[in-house]
């Protein structure tokens, strides 16, 4: 009897659970992301899912970029069961054609509007903000109140104490999206958002860092006393002891989904489909709370008071934008083109 494949891919290293020469037993793919990800993936989440389902798992560990340009470089001959990506990315993939729908999935019925994509093609399985970081003992000694508004990042105390991510990092990239629309334009009308960034915002710039270790570090200096950053790695930061604290702007923070999505022909809907169950289980997505960061997109998942209030959780989802990423990919190319020439210049 032919053994059934499913990879749900994320980096192509770590193998679990490999079947035995004398009894071979599914095997499921799972593409996602490296790091505490994978490893809470190997730890928490993917051993309970193997005891009830008798299937291997094959783990492919990646960044969205890696996992989409292999979903593409395997066009027609799917390897990976299920990914999961960064919702930019995500909606490529489904505007590409590599998503399978989800109809019927009961788990759906569970989770939060923001989380649901078109046609259930995929899903957020987690929920990051998009806002502000900031140093809470430097705003104390200097008397300053906790940022509120994307227009604080014009204000003229925080010259040279600010870091906004580049427009090639998500975060930079909300942060052009809301500088438009907070002056009249938006995601099909960029130009005022970059005439805001230029003139207002740049002065109080430091640099435009993009990796969490080097933000982390600007921040433990002292160099920054403010940045455009996740609720996650706010949340990661804090953990350590640096007195970090995450502001959402009132004018909305930003969703960004971790999303996942059953890919199309590559066989094995029934196991692809209790995966992807399986992560939006409350139980599960509790997991991913505590050891990611992620906010619960399963609207029935309960959390302890101390995690809750670190991340989206209940109210605070219903007061997160989003952003059009239909709208956004096809010009992503040409924004960061602009953004290195008249902005990180």
């Amino acid at each position: 009897m032919m053994n059934r494949r499913v990879l749900l891919t994320a980096s192509m290293t770590g193998v679990i659970g490999l079947a035995s020469a004398s009894v071979q037993a599914d095997t499921l793919y799972i593409g996602a992301y490296g790091g505490s990800s994978e490893y809470a993936m190997k730890e928490s989440i993917i051993p309970a899912f193997q005891e009830k389902h008798d299937v291997d798992i094959v783990y492919v560990a990646g960044n969205s970029t890696d996992t989409l340009a292999r979903l593409q470089a395997q066009a027609g001959q799917q390897e990976l069961n299920v990914v999961l990506l960064d919702d930019g990315p995500m909606y490529q993939a489904v505007n590409l054609g590599f998503c399978s729908p989800m109809n019927g999935l009961e788990a759906l019925d569970d989770v939060y509007d923001i989380a649901r994509f078109p046609n259930d093609n995929a899903v957020g399985v987690g929920v990051v903000a998009s806002g502000f970081a900031y140093n809470a003992e430097m705003f104390e000694r200097n008397g300053w109140e906790s940022p509120s508004s994307w227009r604080d990042l014009a204000d003229e105390k925080f010259q040279g104490k600010i870091v906004v991510p580049s427009v090639s990092n998500t975060y930079g990239l909300h942060t052009l999206v809301m500088a438009a629309r907070l002056n009249g334009g938006g995601e099909d009308d960029i130009d005022p958002g970059f005439e805001y960034i230029q003139d207002s915002v740049v002065p109080n710039i430091l640099s435009f860092e993009t990796s969490a270790g080097g933000m982390s570090q600007l921040f433990q200096n002292e160099e920054i006393a403010l940045s455009v950053w996740g609720s996650g790695r706010v949340q990661a930061l804090a953990d350590t002891g640096f007195p970090v604290k995450f502001a959402y702007p009132e004018e909305g923070a930003v969703a960004l989904m971790v999303a996942g999505c059953i890919v199309d022909g590559s066989g094995e809907d029934e196991l692809s489909r209790a995966f992807m169950a399986h992560l939006l289980s409350p139980e599960i997505q509790a997991v991913l709370a505590d050891t990611q960061g992620w906010g619960p997109s399963n609207r029935y998942t309960e959390l302890d008071d101390e995690l809750a209030a670190s991340l989206p959780y209940g109210d605070r989802i219903d007061h997160l934008t989003s952003v059009d990423w239909d709208t956004i990919n096809p010009q992503r190319m040409e924004w960061t083109n602009r953004w290195n020439r008249r902005v990180e210049r």
